[in-house]
């Protein structure tokens, strides 16, 4: 039996997923996860085998709840849903310890298959997301010598960086990273130096990039 957790913020998709699922037999949903944070908790109290997570999602996002995850010791596989295909988002999912990517257009034929290799310690990912990965390492572009700005910021910077583009004040920020307003305050120039961004609007379009938020709400 595989143990599962799902992590969606749109409970229509949970539900979709979780039929899914269960027609399989040897699949069990041990609970639901509307944030990459509640998914965390989730995961340190039931101990799943693997997490079904979208990226984008509230507090943390799907990468950065693996991330957590890996830095907790936790055995748990993740499997990332995403609507993106960037081939940044999908190295530091690689990076972050994600088992499988899948595109959710491909989800209802792929699903199974990412769980099982996840379940096999093997990586899944979307054919037309392989493809770009084979694509860009042929052209002389692999994960080990392509480098962005965003790549260079810490986790904490990454979830500073989302706060700020889903519109949080720097109080609600300093509150819900247990920092102080100062702080914020200077994760908000860290930003906009390392991205090279002099607005607000520029750090939600690399936020939108870069799957820490989603438009598809």
């Amino acid at each position: 039996m595989i143990r599962v957790i799902l992590a969606d913020d749109h409970h229509l998709v949970r539900q979709g997923i979780r039929s899914l699922l269960e027609k399989t037999g040897d699949i069990e949903i041990l609970a639901e996860a509307e944030n990459g944070q509640e998914a965390v908790k989730l995961a340190e109290r039931l101990l799943p085998d693997v997490l079904v997570m979208d990226i984008a999602m509230p507090r943390l996002n799907g990468i950065q709840a693996a991330e957590q995850i890996r830095s907790l010791g936790l055995a748990a596989q993740v499997v990332i849903l995403s609507m993106y295909s960037d081939e940044t988002v999908v190295r530091q999912a690689l990076r972050a310890g994600v088992r499988g990517y899948l595109l959710k257009r491909s989800v209802v034929e792929e699903l199974l298959l990412a769980l099982r290799a996840a379940m096999r310690g093997e990586i899944y990912l979307s054919p037309a997301v392989s493809q770009m990965m084979m694509t860009d390492f042929l052209a002389g572009q692999s994960a080990a010598e392509v480098a962005s700005p965003f790549d260079q910021l810490s986790a904490r910077e990454r979830e500073a960086l989302k706060l700020v583009a889903e519109g949080a004040t720097n109080k609600a920020i300093a509150e819900a990273m247990q920092i102080s307003v100062k702080t914020v305050e200077k994760h908000r120039t860290n930003l906009m130096t390392k991205l090279n961004v002099h607005d607000l609007a520029g750090l939600i379009r690399i936020a939108i990039k870069h799957g820490l938020i989603s438009l598809d709400e």
